[in-house]
């Protein structure tokens, strides 16, 4: 018996919806069923296009969350369903996945929620060409799936299908790194790895060796532990400064649990930001044109580094809209999102050796071109960022607090006029950074204030979190007001 099912139902019922990276939700709610439709509906939308058809393959692979396996084993049902061949590539970066899809023509799925709880889960749609952008989701949402009779009352598969045999994209993977780089870019530094539970810590740690660098690996756990590049946790703040005197080391890398996002402290076990990390790697690599969401730091446009900046809105499909956009004026273009996530739209070629683009949030590509650049320069990578302007972002969140109190949070504050807007800003935060001069709201509410201080509030894409960005002069002064922003939203929900 086939029952029909329409996909915006199901994300409503389900509550598995899209965020800013692909349809994530709580694996309760990641039934096989669920999973499996989403596939379909996956593959009918490509198939619609041009993009699949019965006999092609697709490639999957997934995280080490603990549900991975079994969403694994029912996507590769899905694929199975709508007639495709699964190209099954085990458990490595998202990036690898989505890499090795592009370079053969075909479509990709990556199983994971990046850095959330292992509660949740997740899957990232990748088209032969690049991510899924906002129209493919539309599209995809707007399919209905006819599900075969696989599934018992609680949506799980009656029998649960192997996902194939494992098809290697490591080796190409690490070679892309260890070709455009050399064997001698890391050589003499001394880099730790925390490894936690990445899905990709095996492959940063070859990668830096095959550079030439002496690892030693840092925290591997077989538990899941959901580091968020973007708001390091403090016990990993801590961590970092203690191996960093321990062990003398110049740098740690690290990476979120799909290991597309970097997490890079220099030689004072000190966690950089991802946008002060993403400005380093365009620099380093030559970048003519940069997109960025508008939550990055200000550095970008006032190093007057690159000849276009395009500001977007937070998430890699509007990152990957402007970069395209970018890409019909300039020759080499990249984007870079506040987590780290760094994207390549176009070849980079440095000594006659030739970086192929890879247009989806990566990892590796910003650790290793900073490390490069600063060994090259004969510079620290402290000292390689106080080379920038000193404007320094903090972010954090509210954890457990529901989307639509974020959502009403920020409509009352945007009531009214502009003059209205800015004097409730001011009556809210004046006492903490003055007057509210201007406020943008292509993502969320980003207001600026006399004395220069930032502050941008947004409900988070994918979790029930409200995020605050907060930019100043001065690190400490970003990360206090950062703290003092949330006590009062705190205090006032």
């Amino acid at each position: 018996m086939v029952s029909i099912v329409s996909i915006a139902d199901l994300m409503n019922r389900s509550g598995v919806a899209f965020g800013t990276s692909g349809a994530r939700g709580l694996v309760t709610a990641m039934t096989d069923a669920v999973c499996f439709a989403y596939t379909c509906a996956f593959l009918q939308h490509l198939e619609g296009i041009g993009q699949f058809a019965p006999g092609r393959s697709v490639a999957i692979a997934g995280d080490l969350r603990p549900s991975t396996p079994r969403i694994l084993a029912a996507c590769a049902a899905a694929i199975r369903h709508r007639g495709g061949e699964v190209a099954y590539c085990g458990f490595v970066p998202s990036p690898a996945v989505a890499g090795h899809g592009f370079a053969h023509g075909m479509p990709s799925l990556m199983v994971t929620g990046s850095h959330i709880p292992d509660d949740r889960n997740g899957i990232k749609f990748n088209r032969t060409d690049g991510e899924i952008l906002k129209a493919d989701e539309l599209a995809m949402r707007a399919q209905d799936v006819a599900l075969p009779d696989l599934f018992d009352e609680n949506g799980m598969l009656l029998s649960a299908p192997d996902c194939g045999p494992l098809v290697d994209i490591e080796a190409a993977y690490v070679a892309r790194y260890a070709a455009f780089f050399g064997g001698d870019a890391l050589r003499g530094l001394k880099l730790g790895v925390y490894e936690h539970s990445a899905v990709g810590r095996d492959l940063v740690v070859r990668i830096a060796e095959l550079l030439g660098a002496d690892v030693v690996r840092l925290g591997r756990s077989d538990k899941f532990i959901p580091v968020d590049t973007e708001a390091v946790r403090p016990e990993d703040q801590v961590l970092a400064r203690q191996w960093s005197r321990e062990f003398g080391l110049d740098a740690i890398l690290s990476t979120d649990g799909d290991s597309d996002r970097p997490l890079l402290a220099d030689e004072t076990g000190t966690w950089m930001r991802g946008d002060v990390l993403g400005i380093l790697c365009a620099q380093a690599l030559g970048i003519e044109a940069v997109a960025a969401p508008v939550s990055c730091n200000t550095a970008l446009e006032l190093s007057q580094a690159f000849s276009e900046v395009r500001r977007t809105r937070i998430g890699s499909p509007f990152v990957i809209e402007a970069m395209n956009e970018l890409a019909g004026k300039w020759s080499t273009v990249c984007g870079y999102e506040a987590n780290g996530g760094f994207l390549l739209a176009s070849p980079v070629v440095v000594e006659q050796r030739q970086l192929a683009a890879l247009p989806t949030r990566d990892a590796v590509l910003p650790m290793v071109a900073v490390l490069a650049e600063a060994r090259r320069q004969g510079v620290t990578l402290a000292g390689l960022q106080a080379r920038l302007p000193t404007r320094f972002t903090y972010s954090e969140r509210l954890k457990d607090y529901a989307t639509e109190k974020s959502q009403a949070l920020l409509a009352h504050l945007q009531e009214g006029t502009p003059a209205d807007v800015l004097q409730r800003l001011t009556t809210m935060f004046g006492h903490l950074a003055g007057a509210a001069i201007a406020f943008d709201t292509t993502d969320g509410l980003r207001t600026t204030f006399a004395d220069g201080d930032v502050i941008h509030l947004r409900p988070s894409g994918n979790a029930p979190e409200l995020r605050c960005y907060t930019e100043s002069a001065t690190s400490e002064r970003a990360q206090s007001l950062n703290e003092q922003v949330l006590d009062l939203v705190r205090q006032q929900s």
